[in-house]
């Protein structure tokens, strides 16, 4: 009889044992449905712009939510990270203008190497912007109008009778369609573009406007400067008399609020490199459905631009970002998620 018992006993414990086992595969499957990213080592790559990490922050945040190991992100300019994609030394970014930049993603090879993914912000605009008081005492309305030495002159601060205008720094992908349009327009003899630090020029721009200064920049939007500057407030935009690109293609919209703007009204994209994106659904379909307003961006540069612009503040404002918008972001999780299997 103890015999019978033993054995029997022996027999459950078997069973519970094998019961346990099968078991396994079925919990493993639940934590992979849930972060079908984990053991995945993911290298973003950004721009060397502090006031565009916070969009990379939202990316990264998802990715972890998804398993990824998402590793110290690297930095350098757009051209730069186009090649560093597509040979594979980095495996996603969340900065490529699709117009701007469009000549950076065709010299790597375009969609043979890389996959364009979703709008991260859509409706970017950019352009030329003099004071509101200076437009409207000298009717200035067109860039062209600087042809004028005298109207040149307004805006000429260091004294060589040519109209300073704060413009891009090298590699940023702008200054190359600015000095295109100084030669389209025939704008070289009387307006100097000046480049280098964008943001220390643009501080040494709003230094002038605020002691009365007349003044002429470009600019883009989303970012800090528009809610310092305001459009229609302080500053007003320049037009073009025509569409004048590089490459020729001038079919492009460059038109915002009746106003031809010069330059293509454009939208950042995600980008990965095309290996990566196809062995990874879930973080291809991810930074796809990723999208966030102009608006959000520029009050968290302005909030950057107050002081709060440590690499933990950027985070945090990411955080917060993501917690009020929480439902739409667990619903891109969601997707990403389904997209795996």
């Amino acid at each position: 009889m103890m015999l019978y018992k033993r054995g029997f006993t022996q027999k459950l414990l078997h069973c519970a044992a094998v019961a346990s086992l099968s078991l396994l595969p079925l919990y493993g499957q639940a934590a992979s449905a849930e972060k079908p990213g984990e053991g995945v080592k993911v290298t973003p790559i950004f721009p060397s712009i502090a006031e565009e990490r916070f969009r990379g922050e939202l990316a990264m945040a998802g990715l972890r939510e998804l398993g990824y190991e998402v590793q110290e992100p690297k930095e350098t300019e757009y051209a730069t990270m186009m090649v560093a994609l597509a040979y594979g030394d980095a495996d996603f970014s969340v900065h490529l203008w699709d117009k701007l930049h469009d000549n950076f993603y065709q010299k790597v090879g375009g969609d043979r190497a890389l996959v364009k993914a979703g709008d991260v912000i859509p409706g970017v605009l950019q352009g030329y912007l003099i004071d509101k008081k200076t437009a409207e005492a000298h009717n200035i309305k067109y860039i062209t109008d600087l042809k004028k030495p005298e109207i040149a002159k307004l805006f000429d601060s260091n004294g060589d009778g040519k109209a300073d205008l704060t413009g891009c720094n090298p590699g940023w992908g702008c200054e190359l369609m600015i000095d295109h349009h100084l030669k389209a327009y025939d704008l070289e003899k009387t307006v100097s573009h000046n480049r280098g630090s964008y943001f220390a020029l643009m501080a040494d721009t709003i230094a002038r406007y605020k002691e009365g200064q007349p003044i002429l920049y470009y600019t883009w939007v989303p970012q800090w400067i528009a809610g310092v500057l305001v459009e229609g407030k302080d500053v007003v935009w320049l037009e073009v008399p025509h569409t004048d690109l590089p490459g020729g293609d001038n079919s492009v919209d460059t038109s915002f609020d009746g106003k031809n703007l010069g330059f293509a009204v454009d939208k950042v994209e995600a980008v990965l490199n095309k290996d990566f994106a196809e062995k990874n659904p879930a973080a291809m379909k991810f930074l796809s459905l990723m999208q966030i307003a102009t608006v959000d961006e520029s009050v968290q540069n302005l909030k950057m631009q107050n002081g709060e612009n440590k690499p933990a503040d950027i985070k945090r404002h990411a955080d917060e970002w993501i917690a009020a918008h929480r439902t739409r972001f667990d619903r891109w999780l969601k997707q990403a998620r389904a997209a795996a299997n």
